[in-house]
C-alpha cells in the first residue's frame, strides 16, 4: 500500500534513542501484520483497577495500532478481539466489551474514513447482541468504498469453528456435483475461510507474553512470523510495533525451503 513518507516521518520524529525509521527497510513492511491483544485484565488488576479499566484502556492502543500500520504502509492489519471462548468470562465483563466494540465502532468511523481504511469482520456476528451487529454492519457500509488499508477484527472466532466450516461448505459442494472431493485444493479450503480474499499474516504480535495462539488464525498462520512481547496490551504503542516490525525484518523466511545465506 502506498504511505505518505512525510507522515510517516513526522509520526516517528520523536523516537526512543534505540529506535529510528532509518533502522526498516521500507521496502520490507509486512503486507499483513496481525496482534493477539492480550493482557487488558492484568494491566488494570496491576493498578488496583476492575478488569474493565483495562478494556476501556486497550482501545487507545488499538487506536494508535491502526494509525501505525496505516503510517507504515500495511495492506491489512488485523486483530483478535474477542473468541468464541470469551463468552464464558463474566456476564459483566462480556457485557462491556459488546458495548466497547459498538461506542468504540462509532467513535472511530471518523478515522477510518480520514485513513481510508475499510473494515471487515471475521468470526460469527449473528451470536453478538443486536445493537452490536447493527454498528459493525454500519461500519462495514460505510467503508464499503475505502480502498486503503483494510482493518480486520476478529470477534465471536475460533479458528476450529472456522476451519470445521469451511469443510460442510466444502462438503455441501461436493455433495451436490459442483466439487470433486479428490480435487479439492488448499485454495478450496481458504477461499471459505472468513479471511478469503486476503493474504495470510507475515507477522503475528502476541502482547503480555504469552506463548500460545488461542485458537486463532490456525489454517492462516502456517509461516507468520511471530513476534511476543511482555508489554501488556494497553501499553503497547507505535514504539513497540516499530520493535517488532524491525525483528520481523531481521528473520530469513525460508517457507520450508533454503536461503544461499
Amino acid at each position: 500500500m502506498l504511505r505518505d513518507e512525510e507522515k510517516l516521518r513526522a509520526y516517528y520524529a520523536d523516537a526512543p534513542e534505540d529506535l529510528s525509521l532509518d533502522d526498516l527497510d521500507l521496502d520490507r513492511i509486512p503486507r499483513h501484520v496481525s496482534i493477539i491483544m492480550d493482557g487488558n485484565g492484568r494491566w488494570a488488576t496491576r493498578r488496583g483497577l476492575d478488569r474493565s479499566q483495562g478494556h476501556v484502556a486497550g482501545v487507545d492502543s488499538l487506536r494508535e495500532a491502526v494509525t501505525t500500520s496505516v503510517r507504515l504502509g500495511v495492506d491489512v492489519f488485523s486483530v483478535y478481539a474477542f473468541s468464541t471462548e470469551n463468552w464464558n468470562r463474566p456476564q459483566r465483563e462480556v457485557e462491556l466489551l459488546m458495548h466497547l466494540f459498538a461506542t468504540t465502532l462509532v467513535n472511530e468511523l471518523p478515522l477510518f474514513h480520514q485513513e481510508n481504511v475499510r473494515l471487515r469482520f471475521l468470526g460469527d456476528l449473528e451470536a453478538l447482541p443486536e445493537r452490536t451487529r447493527t454498528v459493525f454492519q454500519r461500519g462495514l457500509d460505510e467503508t464499503a468504498d475505502h480502498t486503503g488499508m483494510v482493518f480486520a477484527l476478529a470477534v465471536n472466532y475460533g479458528s476450529r469453528a472456522e476451519i470445521a466450516r469451511a469443510a460442510r461448505a466444502l462438503a455441501r459442494e461436493a455433495a451436490g456435483g459442483a466439487l470433486d472431493p479428490d480435487a479439492i485444493t488448499e485454495d478450496d479450503v481458504s477461499r471459505h475461510l472468513y479471511t478469503a480474499g486476503l493474504p495470510d499474516p507475515d507477522l503475528l504480535i502476541r502482547t503480555s507474553g504469552e506463548l500460545r495462539l488461542s485458537n486463532y488464525l490456525l489454517w492462516q498462520l502456517a509461516y507468520t512470523e511471530f513476534y511476543v512481547t511482555d508489554t501488556l496490551w494497553p501499553d503497547f504503542d507505535r514504539w513497540e510495533y516499530l520493535r517488532a516490525v524491525r525483528a520481523f525484518q531481521h528473520r530469513s523466511r525460508r517457507f520450508g525451503g533454503v536461503t544461499n545465506r
